[in-house]
């Protein structure tokens, strides 16, 4: 099997990137469509109100579904649009992905917040309609171009970019792990040494910056530490996760999104529990774990259960979500050894009860 790394087309970041949009789209085709959420119809405003050239969009129906992929498709072919461009958050960014795929027509992503690493990559979730995880989708290639205007993603809530950092907290870990036991990546080869530098540097920089960035965040200002780890949650994580691979942080999160009471929490946050669990899983050093666990008290990601809105939830209760984690076709079992659903189960009451010990 060959070693394999992927990265988007293009990657632009620093504030008002935003103003680059129109020759973006101008470059690739000719007709530019943008899928967007209410709020980025507002950014689209802003951006018009300063003399920039505003496309046409379509308002997002609010889950990365089949029926949102059908319903976004219809739309493409109606307006003829020959460049796509997904404009939002991640559940957005992966529609606009998978429609564009299907298309064949160039896809342009512009994130309006640093929540996940989807931006860069070529894959996507698809959800339920009821928002619960249903499968991964992989795309011919990655997004031609991604466009980062940190400006906007300043002006979101802070818990979006500390979400961000738990999703890019598991890079590394879960790197790590496919390395040591030669488990095929996201992209369909083994990884590489840049794979695993780029992961590696993505955890040094939360673990630099973090803490400053959440500041930078909670008071809507791009600082250097805050465009540092906005590149983590967006490009490192993005190119680390999908060229040096995912393990046991977002196989558990899959697992997670089982329980309705998980759904108002966001991927991130899911991931950073499954990180600590994973930690537990394969027997981690008991420095790093301590390491991880600062980080995430910190930052203010979640360390219990009950940060996820599951107090006091029963063994009986949580053994259905180890069982879709250890799901035939999960990342999970790029972990070393056998896998089962009691070892995971064990994991994550071990993650909860020492997260809960810190905060006594």
């Amino acid at each position: 099997m060959l070693n394999k790394i992927q990265f988007p087309g293009k990657y632009l970041q620093g504030f008002r990137a935003l103003d680059e949009l129109s020759g973006v789209v101008d470059f690739y085709g000719k007709k530019g469509l943008v899928l967007c959420s209410g709020s980025g119809e507002k950014i689209l405003a802003g951006l018009a109100a300063r003399g920039g050239r505003v496309l046409e969009s379509v308002r997002f129906g609010g889950e990365c579904s089949q029926a949102e992929v059908a319903r976004v498709a219809g739309l493409v072919a109606e307006k003829k649009a020959d460049v796509l461009v997904g404009l939002g958050g991640g559940k957005v960014i992966d529609t606009a992905k998978i429609v564009a795929d299907k298309a064949r027509i160039p896809v342009v992503i512009v994130p309006t917040i640093a929540s996940t690493d989807a931006p860069c990559s070529g894959c996507a979730i698809l959800y339920t309609d009821s928002g619960e995880f249903e499968g991964v989708t992989y795309q011919r290639a990655n997004p031609e171009v991604v466009l980062v205007d940190t400006e906007v993603i300043a002006q979101a809530p802070a818990r979006f970019l500390i979400a961000g950092m738990g999703d890019a907290l598991s890079t590394y870990f879960e790197a790590r792990s496919c390395a040591a036991n030669r488990r095929t990546t996201p992209c369909g080869g083994l990884g590489t040494l840049t794979g695993m530098g780029i992961a590696r540097l993505c955890y040094e920089t939360l673990l630099s910056h973090g803490a400053a960035a959440k500041i930078a965040a909670e008071n809507h200002v791009a600082s250097p530490a805050f465009e540092h780890v906005v590149e983590a949650n967006i490009l490192l994580s993005g190119v680390g996760f999908e060229s040096a691979g995912l393990a046991s942080a977002h196989g558990i999160h899959n697992g997670l999104t089982a329980l309705p009471e998980t759904h108002a929490y966001y991927h991130g946050e899911k991931v950073a529990f499954g990180v600590l669990s994973g930690l537990v899983l394969t027997d981690a050093d008991s420095d790093e774990v301590e390491e991880v666990y600062a980080f995430c008290e910190a930052i203010g990601l979640p360390t219990t259960l009950a940060d996820l809105g599951l107090m006091g939830i029963s063994r009986e209760r949580l053994l259905p979500v180890a069982e879709k984690a250890c799901a035939k076709e999960s990342c999970l079992h790029n972990e070393a050894g056998e896998i089962t659903p009691q070892k995971v189960l064990g994991a994550m009451l071990a993650a909860d009860a020492m997260g809960r010990a810190r905060k006594a």
